[in-house]
């Protein structure tokens, strides 16, 4: 059995009356414990969740009544399992138990089946997808045709971030042409926040702290936007691309947010009806003004 942890007398802040609610939902066959005739409970009895968890029923007790607030992780862990929580749910009961999920230790890159799908059935919209770090992990045609092939630049240096507050004199790696945005210290102070609330997020993520350590000493403007201790998500922008083909295309750049990796969506979408939206649109009929071979990560 797990080592029971010390038991307090503060608030357990909801962590019991979770426990409680999932373990009444949790019929016995989904266990795979056997359902008697005189059975009064609909969902798990607590020497069943006991078991199950490896726990003893005692602190199971203490633990739904509030007495016990402070279990270690190996126990949430043990009850996440017992009572089948959702990845979601796993999480809100490590936070509820003041604990860190171990899905918010590293920044994840993959993206979920369908919200892949989602994403492929976009169109002619320009999108792409970003990690919780900034890095480009997916695009789309339309979004190389909008801004140029990502592929020409190696893949650990394709960051939004790095992009914004280079630390060498070197090309840009995400927009192959010029891109201004309606206010661009507004945009600066967002990502750097962005990044920051990434921090508290993802804590153990060492490609985030080797970033963050590298724009800190590699760049004046990151350091002192870093110094005010902002956090913050970027939702949005408004930005204009010097396309060489069909010539300024204003867009607008949304963000949205995957809720259990953080992954940023980012869409460029054209004002309907406007010559932006034309000309958006003739990007993907020009394509790519010097073509390269299409990345693996590119949707079709």
């Amino acid at each position: 059995m797990w080592k029971d942890e010390v038991v307090t007398t503060k608030s357990g802040a909801g962590l019991g009356e979770m426990i409680r609610t999932w373990r009444d939902r949790l019929p016995p066959s989904a266990a795979a414990l056997p359902v008697g005739p005189a059975r009064r409970a609909a969902g798990l009895r607590r020497e069943e969740l006991a078991e199950l968890a490896g726990i003893s029923v005692d602190y199971l007790v203490r633990l739904e009544q509030g007495r016990a607030t402070t279990p270690s992780a190996p126990v949430v862990a043990s009850l996440a399992r017992a009572l089948q929580l959702t990845s979601a749910e796993r999480d809100h009961l490590y936070r509820l138990a003041n604990l860190i999920s171990p899905a918010e230790g590293t920044i994840p890159d993959q993206i979920p089946p369908g919200v892949h799908r989602v994403l492929t059935r976009l169109g002619d919209v320009a999108v792409a997808v970003f990690a919780a770090d900034w890095r480009l992990i997916w695009w789309n045609r339309s979004w190389a045709a909008l801004l140029g092939d990502p592929s020409t630049s190696p893949p650990e240096l394709r960051n939004f971030a790095r992009d914004r507050f280079p630390v060498s004199v070197g090309p840009a790696r995400l927009a192959l042409w010029p891109v201004a945005e309606q206010d661009s210290d507004a945009t600066d102070a967002a990502v750097v926040s962005d990044l920051r609330r990434a921090t508290g997020r993802f804590h153990a993520d060492t490609r985030l702290a080797g970033l963050i350590r590298e724009l800190s000493a590699g760049n004046q403007r990151f350091a002192e936007l870093w110094a005010t201790g902002t956090v913050a998500t970027h939702r949005e922008d408004h930005k204009t691309i010097e396309h060489p083909s069909v010539g300024p295309v204003t867009v607008d750049c949304d963000v949205l947010t995957d809720g259990d990796s953080e992954l940023k969506i980012v869409v460029m979408t054209a004002v309907p009806g406007s010559e932006d939206e034309t000309k958006l649109r003739l990007t993907g009929v020009v394509g790519h003004p010097n073509p390269t071979n299409s990345p693996t990560q590119v949707g079709d």
